[in-house]
């Protein structure tokens, strides 16, 4: 070997031994905290690509902060919340109601299916709520880990049933 190769072939071999690549002895005991058989041993399975669905921009949108009115156009507030349960099923929707600027505003709650959608695709257009006023005016404020108190489409107030 000429004595540039030499010097080459030196230097990769140091770099393959301080790097890990090649073992620094011939001794195949495995040092302790090792085991001994080495991640190289053992082949990698590729990971699965996630599965992809691509919705349209107008098939589908988001709904909180929407806003939500009566049958009859009166403004029942917006839509601050959404309420599954531990299957992940959703039951309901927690509006911020009332108030001026989020002043004197109370948040209470409403069966999913008393929300109908329509054009929701349309940011400007509004989610509507089959109660009336006098109807949420009624209903208990929502409060964080208390019991939740649904608003149903037919007006009356139901606890949600969770098994504990």
């Amino acid at each position: 070997m000429r004595p540039r190769q030499t010097i080459a072939a030196s230097i990769l071999m140091s770099i393959a031994v301080s790097g890990g690549a090649l073992p620094a002895t011939d001794d195949p005991t495995p040092t302790p905290g090792q085991s001994a058989k080495t991640s190289a041993d053992t082949p990698k399975e590729p990971v699965p690509p996630p599965s992809v669905t691509v919705i349209g921009a107008y098939d589908a949108r988001g709904i909180l902060g929407r806003d939500v009115k009566s049958a009859a156009g009166e403004n029942m507030g917006r839509i601050v919340d959404v309420i599954v349960d531990r299957t992940g099923t959703v039951r309901a929707a927690v509006i911020d109601f009332g108030g001026f600027l989020g002043v004197g505003s109370r948040k209470i709650v409403v069966d999913w299916s008393a929300l109908h959608f329509g054009q929701v695709t349309n940011k400007k257009e509004s989610i509507t709520l089959e109660l009336t006023l006098e109807q949420v005016k009624a209903a208990p404020e929502y409060k964080e880990d208390t019991p939740i108190v649904v608003l149903g489409a037919s007006g009356s107030l139901q606890p949600l049933q969770f098994d504990h």
